[in-house]
């Protein structure tokens, strides 16, 4: 069987106490066996069109308004499909680990995968793994390479395909991106509003430092 997962963050990597630096950085995965959400995501811009709403690019969970991010998750909890977040308070980090980008975000994704990969396809699976595109240029070559590397260290599906997109062509990355962004509320904020409507979904929500007491800033 094939298996897709899609993948977005939230969070940023400003790993100071600064204005503008979120607590945590939060990984978000999410697993579906079949695509007829991406049809429903579609079906659901037309409908909000005829009602007169502006969408001028995908659905995005932060700049969207209320009114489109209800109608969004009204659509979510009518889906089966599996969520997996993992949870990094960015202060407990080691400071080697946050020196660069790219170092940290192996970090982020390995220990997320380590659990997820091997319990949602087995060897005689197939996955593909689909990340949310992030960074500059420069930058993504090294971002989309961590994401490979890892996936092939920490899955054992039969055959594996991963790359990296803007959720702009991917309807099931507006997902995730809705996804995570409702567990950062629940975390940054304590704001459970949007969570609890897809909390049945999460299968894991891991906070991996939760038993490190040292803070490095």
């Amino acid at each position: 069987m094939r298996k897709y997962i899609y993948a977005d963050e939230a969070g940023n990597f400003d790993f100071s106490n600064g204005r503008g630096a979120s607590r945590y950085f939060i990984l978000t995965t999410v697993l579906f066996e079949d695509h007829g959400i991406e049809t429903d995501l579609l079906d659901l811009r037309r409908e909000l069109v005829w009602e007169g709403h502006n969408l001028p690019g995908a659905f995005h969970a932060t700049k969207d308004r209320q009114v489109i991010r209800d109608r969004v998750f009204d659509l979510l909890k009518a889906h089966e499909f599996r969520i997996d977040a993992t949870i990094l308070e960015k202060r407990k980090v080691f400071p080697r680990v946050t020196q660069e980008e790219e170092t940290f975000y192996r970090y982020a994704w390995f220990y997320h995968m380590s659990y997820v990969a091997p319990r949602v396809a087995k060897r005689p699976d197939e996955l593909m793994v689909i990340a949310s595109s992030i960074g500059t240029k420069g930058k993504f070559m090294n971002f989309r390479y961590a994401v490979q590397e890892v996936t092939r260290q920490t899955s054992t599906a039969g055959n594996i395909r991963v790359d990296m997109w803007q959720a702009a062509v991917e309807p099931c990355l507006q997902v995730a991106d809705y996804c995570c962004w409702a567990i950062q509320r629940k975390w940054e904020r304590g704001d459970y509003r949007s969570y609890n409507l897809i909390q049945p979904k999460i299968l894991s929500e891991y906070d991996l430092l939760a038993r490190e007491s040292n803070v490095y800033y």
